[in-house]
């Protein structure tokens, strides 16, 4: 499960995430997205049915270590292909 990290090690990132046979992968890959939900601050999710495919896109906030975990785990699922990307410098969250 994810945990939550000091501000000074997380960053901002996207994950693009392509789902070929969603009707068998749905259920494992949202189990997943559920236990890092303390790192995803944002999610879109795009039926392609002409293709019967799904594109999710996530955006991301966390080290690279959790993100790394998550997507590790999202691109053994079978059917499913991933990656992500994260901003070159760690932002700066102001108070």
């Amino acid at each position: 499960m994810a945990h939550q990290q000091p501000s000074d090690t997380r960053r901002i990132g996207v994950v693009a995430i392509i789902v070929h046979d969603p009707d068998n992968a749905y259920d494992a890959l949202n189990k997943i997205l559920h236990e890092y939900s303390k790192v995803i601050i944002g999610r879109l999710g795009l039926p392609y049915r002409e293709r019967n495919l799904s594109i999710i896109s996530l955006i991301v906030d966390g080290s690279t270590d959790e993100v790394g975990a998550m997507t590790g785990r999202i691109g053994q699922l079978a059917g499913v292909t991933v990656k992500s990307a994260f901003a070159k410098e760690q932002l700066k969250i102001k108070n």
